[in-house]
């Protein structure tokens, strides 16, 4: 079975407070976007379970990566037969896009399909709760208000960016979780982020905000740099995705995120469509 778990953008995204546990309660919007990874689960001719991969490196053993975990989440509660799993890694870390995230939640769908187990999406999502915060978001895979730590979803409907295009640019920065949190002070804003999401576009830059953005864009210039391109080149809207180090714009045809991708070298890009059922 062939799979192509994508990546995710954040359109705002508010730290509330701290938890006593030490994580942190946010709000934040979660969409998906089709820069893709591709991922093949298939029944092993062998007598144990393997992990293949190509594309981008990635600089962690396989047995530690998030798709074996999630083979072996399962496999406690399941009789897994060993399976040869691939992937070719095209979405980048570190970047704000939840590329690993995507890669766990998808090996859990495709094991349930190829292996037949009748999980649910909400069992699904449980098991992938268990693995990251970003997880359960991609098993649903469809725009989400995320609360809590991530975890605690709810659909919502964006009408502004229906079959928009979107630049996603991924700088050669890589800016771990701990980092980003380091530079943010909670905060519970004015309004509530669907409050400003139903707002128009054009409202967006003003209103529409990532609270890692200030601190590492004094810490990385060329965030701030990215944006001013897409802006410049026409973007509607442009900022950076969770924790970054991606900066994306949304625009408003193909043409114009092409032209402020050219503009841009010596980084990781790709210009994608938004669905037009948002």
């Amino acid at each position: 079975m062939v799979v192509f778990p994508g990546a995710k953008i954040n359109l705002g995204l508010n730290i509330l407070r701290r938890l006593p546990s030490g994580f942190h309660e946010i709000e934040t919007c979660m969409v998906p976007v089709g820069w893709s990874d591709v991922l093949e689960v298939v029944r092993s001719q062998s007598d144990q379970t393997t992990l293949t991969q190509s594309g981008i490196q990635l600089d962690c053993a396989p047995d530690d990566n998030l798709i074996m975990r999630a083979q072996r989440l399962l496999a406690t509660d399941y009789t897994l037969p060993p399976l040869d799993i691939y992937l070719e890694k095209c979405v980048p870390s570190g970047a704000g896009l939840g590329g690993g995230s995507a890669d766990a939640a998808f090996t859990l769908r495709a094991i349930n399909a190829v292996c037949n187990l009748g999980i649910t999406d909400t069992e699904l999502a449980e098991y992938a709760a268990r693995l990251g915060s970003d997880c359960p978001f991609f098993v649903y895979n469809r725009p989400m208000i995320c609360t809590g730590t991530g975890i605690v979803m709810e659909p919502i409907a964006i009408p502004q960016i229906a079959g928009k295009w979107v630049l996603i640019v991924k700088p050669d920065v890589h800016i771990s979780t701990a980092e980003a949190y380091r530079g943010t002070t909670p905060r519970v804003p004015d309004h509530s982020l669907r409050e400003v999401i139903a707002q128009p576009i054009e409202r967006w830059s003003e209103l529409l905000h990532n609270d890692f953005e200030d601190s590492l864009s004094a810490k990385y210039p060329v965030i701030p740099q990215l944006k001013a391109v897409m802006y410049d080149a026409g973007a509607l809207y442009s900022s950076l995705s969770g924790s970054g180090s991606a900066v994306y714009g949304i625009f408003e045809s193909e043409e114009s995120a092409r032209a402020a991708k050219s503009a841009i070298s010596g980084c990781r890009a790709a210009v994608v469509r938004l669905p037009l059922n948002q």
